[in-house]
């Protein structure tokens, strides 16, 4: 049988333990067949062969469950434990893209991680690819959205506001427009801002 070595290992275990060649590992001696080969697998080395599509899939599950965690670490004002699961979550997002480059949804994800992180540059850079691969993805506008807020430009936010009502995403267009009215009552226009 042919494993990849990029194959995650809890699979290799599930497919060792499945298959009737794990039985003949043990050690221990004598008893009747003790010097015959083991039966044939019954494993298709075929199937075990994981696409880079599918590897990517489970990078990105791997790193959406550290963004989960990581938010809830945050609500519990466990900012460094929160911020480990942003890194890894970006790096399990990376590793994702890589592997996939047309993956919009990993590639959101990698723009989510890295703003938590304070990484604008990266995380602009993700958001844009996402959006070059599929214009209309609400998540990726409404974060990018927040990115501006978060960056003091919200012309740019009202840009992704627009457009994700013109896209008809109405929950991503209500907590976008959310998140404006709120920055916009932190920071009250200047006769100057409106020139």
């Amino acid at each position: 049988m042919r494993v990849r070595r990029s194959l995650p290992s809890s699979l290799l275990v599930a497919l060792l333990a499945a298959s009737p060649v794990s039985a003949s590992m043990g050690g221990g001696g004598g008893g009747a067949g003790a010097n015959t080969p083991p039966p044939p697998t019954t494993v298709d080395a075929a199937k075990t062969e994981v696409s880079p599509r599918e590897q990517a899939e489970g990078f990105y599950s791997q790193a959406y469950e550290e963004i989960a965690r990581a938010k809830t670490d945050l609500a519990d004002g466990k900012d460094k434990n929160a911020e480990k699961r942003f890194k890894r979550a970006l790096e399990w997002g990376e590793k994702a893209t890589a592997l996939d480059e047309k993956y919009y949804e990993a590639w959101n994800l990698v723009g989510f991680a890295a703003r938590k992180l304070g990484d604008y540059e990266k995380a602009f850079a993700a958001y844009d690819k996402c959006l070059e691969i599929k214009a209309d993805y609400a998540p990726a506008r409404e974060y990018l959205g927040e990115a501006w807020l978060e960056k003091g430009e919200p012309a740019k936010a009202h840009e992704q506001l627009a457009l994700l009502n013109r896209y008809g995403a109405k929950d991503e267009a209500a907590t976008l427009g959310k998140a404006i009215a709120d920055y916009e009552a932190a920071h009250p226009a200047t006769d100057s801002d409106s020139k």
